[in-house]
């Protein structure tokens, strides 16, 4: 092989990882995330996993990607060690889909319909009709992560050619076959497989250049299998380094990987070399093909599966024997709450879920101070105090990590979907922040009161306790709306917030009567005022969020500007919901 030839090689070579990297990005893409997502919903059922992981990797078209996400979820305590090690199963045998595609270049026949199926031959039509979506195409449609993936797999399987023919004269350079003739010993075979793997830290691109290399005929089977058992360990190297400085079971993830790995490579050769020193193999002489790697690569990812499942448990067992607790319990960031953790990043669709999902709690610990501040101003308790406190405490803790991780998120690559859910999160996490900071103050206030031993009168607190229901009410159902997604209850919280608004006015002037006929003190009167303002800031603070959940994705209007369009484009369901509110939250009469 000449400089020209080298230079060929390199080509193909970079070509073929490039166009595995975009195809993959664009199948994430696509699939917007859910494939991923479905990780978290896992149940105990270890064949389920297997498919789960199976089918992520089959889409996602990385092994080592799905690892990684296992590592994250178990390091932030959203999955346990059972259940990882049927995705990281699975997740080795979806790796073989990418072998099964690049085993196209091999087809081999004179029938115009054989040769439609070459690779060569569709791949620039591919190409042309992803060139025109992506030209056509807006940012961040569907149509643009299609046609990502068009011309990610037509620049493969375009490198793929381009590698098979730079190396085919090689098949008579004797110093080339006889170096392939060192990796037919068992122990060879495997070491070079994994040195490579680990180095390009992808075993799919690796078996594709195990492929490519096969179309100097200089590669036979008996040296082909010991190199696929070691790719197949060269790609644990990816989630090792992962778990670095992970928790104690994100390691023990990592270890799982390997261990499955390693015994299964172990198992696989005792099994099949004892078979080749008593059947004798005549197979392994041949000349090594695609279709025949990928038929090897298959086989050994699903007989390993299949002989390990069993003994998931011992495998879970082996690796916290590996990495032992030493008596220290560790503790999950945030009291529990699920870490954002930086693996998710380089899998937008798993960052976002991730983050919705930590929005969801910051909101629901929202809903608790609002509705624990009412029953302590009516019914102090020290105990729901001191949770007020921390709630609040929490949600700052949420506004600063969640918003510096949503910032790092939106440089990513999202789909139209995640774009506008962060764009959501981003607007609603301060308003959640206030929320909690208002129940604080209002807890305050009864504080206040009960350590000077004031008390409101009895239509004072009477005509409270409905303001602070109405409240309360618009919380409930601003946070549920926020958790499901649901936008008709959301377009409920404006009318709801406007009656919230008109009823604190109303508590305003009953208050100024009181005072002015002496039935009301000014010290009380100044606490009754904070009273109001903070639960009538809870109110805004939920219309702001219902409006962007109904405006997501939008240019959203400002709070006013939104109110003032909802009442003119459906004014009278507008007028419905806004007189039935008024009706339910309505003050008793004042008599003289």
């Amino acid at each position: 092989m000449d400089i020209f030839g080298i230079l060929s090689l390199i080509g193909g070579l970079a070509l073929f990882l490039y166009g595995m990297d975009v195809m993959g990005t664009g199948l994430k893409q696509l699939s917007g995330g859910k494939l991923e997502r479905i990780l978290e919903k896992l149940t105990a059922n270890r064949f389920m996993a297997v498919l789960l992981g199976l089918g992520v990797t089959a889409i996602i078209q990385s092994s080592s990607a799905t690892t990684v996400m296992v590592v994250g979820f178990v390091n932030s305590g959203i999955m346990n060690l059972s259940q990882a090690v049927g995705i990281i199963m699975g997740a080795n045998i979806g790796t073989t889909v990418t072998s099964w595609l690049l085993s196209l270049t091999a087809i081999d026949g004179s029938s115009i319909w054989v040769q439609l199926l070459k690779p060569s031959s569709f791949s620039p039509v591919l190409a042309v009709v992803g060139v025109v979506m992506l030209m056509t195409a807006k940012e961040n449609s569907k149509r643009r992560d299609i046609g990502d993936i068009l011309i990610g797999f037509a620049v493969l399987m375009f490198g793929m050619e381009t590698m098979s023919s730079a190396v085919s004269p090689l098949a008579d350079n004797e110093s080339f076959t006889g170096i392939l003739t060192l990796f037919s010993n068992p122990l060879l075979g495997v070491l070079a497989g994994a040195i490579l793997t680990a180095a390009i830290q992808s075993s799919s691109a690796s078996v594709g250049i195990l492929q490519a290399l096969c179309a100097t005929g200089a590669i036979n089977y008996s040296t082909a299998v010991p190199i696929i058992m070691g790719q197949n360990i060269g790609t644990c190297v990816t989630a090792l380094l992962s778990a670095v400085g992970a928790s104690k079971n994100a390691r023990r993830a990592s270890m799982i990987h390997l261990y499955f790995n390693l015994i299964g490579t172990i198992v696989f050769m005792a099994v099949f070399y004892a078979g080749n020193a008593i059947i004798g193999y005549t197979f392994l002489d041949e000349a090594a093909n695609a279709a025949g790697i990928a038929v090897i690569h298959s086989i050994f990812n699903i007989s390993c599966t299949v002989i390990l499942l069993p003994f998931a448990n011992h495998l879970v067992r082996l690796a916290e024997l590996t990495i032992p607790d030493n008596g220290v319990k560790e503790r999950l960031p945030s009291d529990g709450i699920p870490e954002l953790d930086e693996r998710f990043l380089n899998t937008p669709g798993v960052a976002m879920s991730v983050s919705r999902h930590a929005a969801e709690l910051m909101a629901q610990d929202a809903r608790e101070a609002v509705l624990m501040s009412r029953q302590v101003l009516f019914e102090y308790s020290g105990k729901h105090a001191k949770k007020i406190r921390s709630l609040e405490a929490r949600a700052d803790i949420y506004e600063d990590s969640l918003g510096s991780y949503l910032i790092r998120l939106n440089s990513k690559n999202l789909s139209a979907e995640d774009s506008r859910m962060l764009s959501l999160l981003l607007h609603c996490l301060g308003d959640l922040e206030r929320i909690s900071d208002h129940a604080v103050c209002i807890c305050d206030s009864a504080e206040s009161m009960r350590e000077k031993k004031l008390s409101f009168s009895k239509k004072a607190t009477e005509e409270l306790s409905i303001f602070a229901d109405a409240v309360c009410d618009i919380t409930d159902i601003t946070m549920q709306a926020f958790a499901a997604g649901d936008y008709d209850s959301a377009k409920r919280v404006v009318p709801l917030n406007i009656a919230a608004d008109s009823l604190g006015k109303k508590l305003r002037s009953r208050h100024i009567r009181r005072l002015r006929k002496g039935k009301c003190t000014i010290e009380l009167g100044f606490l009754l005022q904070e009273i109001i303002y903070s639960m009538g800031r809870i109110a805004e603070h939920c219309a702001n969020i219902a409006i962007c959940l109904v405006q997501v994705g939008e240019d959203e209007p400002e709070t006013h500007e939104y109110t003032e369009m909802l009442m003119e484009n459906d004014s009278q369901w507008f007028e419905a919901e806004l007189a039935a509110a008024k009706e339910k939250y309505m003050l008793p009469k004042i008599f003289k």
